[in-house]
């Protein structure tokens, strides 16, 4: 700062006030002046004391003594280096997480009880009593700058892939890229069936086993791309692809669109409803023409799905409910008696969930299913052919025409025993209309099955 100049001082003065300086003596002025220059000294010393003191005050209120500034940097320094690192090395922006779910299953037509876990689908085929329970998945989903998504997610024997083909460990490989904006979304790749209510995971199904509408109506997996849409309340999304196929088989080039709608009414409750159109793979099309002995043509046949589901979840209560329709051409499991040409097959069906946390880690849970495939023998998607473990198809003993309607009771329990360790109990009782569940210990033939289960489901 500036030190002030007493006759500078006393110029400013003289110039302010010229009627006084003329009234005053010399004498007396010079008086002043003194006392003047005196008063500006002292008031130099107070301002250069305060600003000596400024460093000290100013470290004390910072609260870090110079060897704490040096530890400060260099963490900063270090912190810098790291993040550079974690994003050269393809980190950032990435989570993995996983899950497992041992499981003991007991049924009694099969005449089997022991644990499951890991089983190849393949070996044994997709069956109620051998859904997606007993896996263990590893997720990965990184998203990028900008807002791309990638996501890889395997599940050796259990997944989606080993459902379609029977030995592929990768469950889920899809992307999602931003197209102008975070709400419209480029989407390809394999992907999951989205219908129904019930999600596919363990650690989000209340029950162990899945309902009979997820075991029989709907599809596994879509190769493809698409778009996914969010507008308000609704997310929409629908894909050009295979169904249940990573190719097309010879002869065969039309795809399905498939497509999801949801709508959140509010915080405790939606709905959702999902279709698929077009050709799918067709199990009968392998088949022999039972009356002329020709080999029918090995091509996919036209299908239709449609479902609509929706969900109240408040409190301690959660509800969920299903609908659902379907058709394929040709897919009936009785062929037409006089001429041999196969028909169509058709079915429809509902399920409910409800649950009741009992106290907050415990949680009691009861759905109830009803599938009506009678037509033409019977015939679902999948299941063009009798099935005497899952009761599907007519009467061996009985009318080829009808098939069995199907139902099912599940009760069960769900003990949430830490954040990342449930324990899941289930009593399933399976009933159809006709005697179609075969007891292998002696090759009768019953309207009823029961299964036993249990779980725990780990998850990080």
């Amino acid at each position: 700062m500036k030190n002030f100049q007493p006759h500078t001082l006393a110029l400013a003065l003289a110039v302010a006030f010229p009627s006084l300086a003329a009234a005053q003596s010399n004498e007396e002025l010079m008086k002043e002046l003194l006392a003047l220059k005196e008063r500006v000294g002292q008031l130099e010393s107070a301002l250069k004391a305060k600003d000596a003191a400024k460093p000290a005050d100013a470290e004390k209120q910072w609260g870090m003594t110079p060897a704490q500034v040096q530890d400060f940097n260099r963490v900063s320094l270090k912190t810098e280096a790291l993040e550079d690192a974690i994003e050269a090395q393809g980190f950032k922006g990435l989570k993995i997480s996983g899950q497992m779910d041992p499981s003991f299953i007991y049924n009694k037509s099969q005449n089997r009880a022991g644990f499951q876990f890991l089983n190849s689908v393949g070996d044994d085929g997709y069956n109620y009593d051998n859904s997606y329970f007993g896996m263990a998945l590893i997720d990965f989903q990184k998203e990028m700058e900008g807002g791309t998504k990638w996501r890889l997610t395997l599940a050796p024997n259990r997944g989606v892939g080993a459902v379609v083909d029977g030995q592929s460990v990768v469950h889920e490989a899809s992307v999602s890229v931003p197209l102008g904006d975070l709400q419209n979304r480029l989407i390809a790749g394999q992907i999951p069936d989205w219908s129904g209510y019930e999600y596919l995971p363990p650690t989000q199904n209340k029950l162990i086993t899945h309902n009979l509408l997820f075991d029989f109506t709907l599809p596994t997996a879509y190769t493809g791309a698409g778009m996914e849409v969010a507008s308000g309340k609704w997310i929409m999304k629908g894909v050009l692809a295979n169904m249940n196929a990573s190719r097309k088989s010879r002869f065969n080039k039309t795809p399905v669109f498939a497509y999801r709608g949801d709508y959140s009414k509010g915080e405790y409750a939606g709905f959702g409803f999902a279709g698929v159109h077009g050709k799918a793979a067709n199990f009968r099309s392998d088949d022999v023409n039972p009356v002329t002995g020709n080999a029918y043509d090995n091509r996919d046949s036209t299908l239709n799905l449609l479902e609509v589901d929706a969900y109240f979840i408040r409190g301690d209560w959660t509800v969920q409910g299903q609908v659902s329709y379907g058709q394929q051409q040709n897919g009936a499991i009785t062929a037409d008696s006089v001429t041999g040409e196969l028909r169509d097959s058709r079915w429809y069906g509902a399920s409910a969930l409800a649950a009741y946390k009992i106290t907050p880690r415990l949680e009691g849970i009861a759905r109830i299913d009803y599938l009506n495939n009678k037509k033409h023998g019977g015939g679902l998607l999948g299941y063009t052919f009798a099935d005497d473990r899952n009761g599907i198809g007519p009467d061996p003993f009985g009318d080829p025409e009808a098939g069995a309607n199907r139902m099912a009771l599940s009760v069960g329990m769900g003990y949430l025993f830490s954040s990342n360790l449930t324990f899941k109990a289930e009593y399933r009782l399976d009933r159809a209309s006709q005697a179609v569940f075969v007891d292998v210990k002696d090759g009768r033939y019953s309207k009823s099955n029961h299964l036993l289960g249990a779980s725990m489901v780990l998850s990080f």
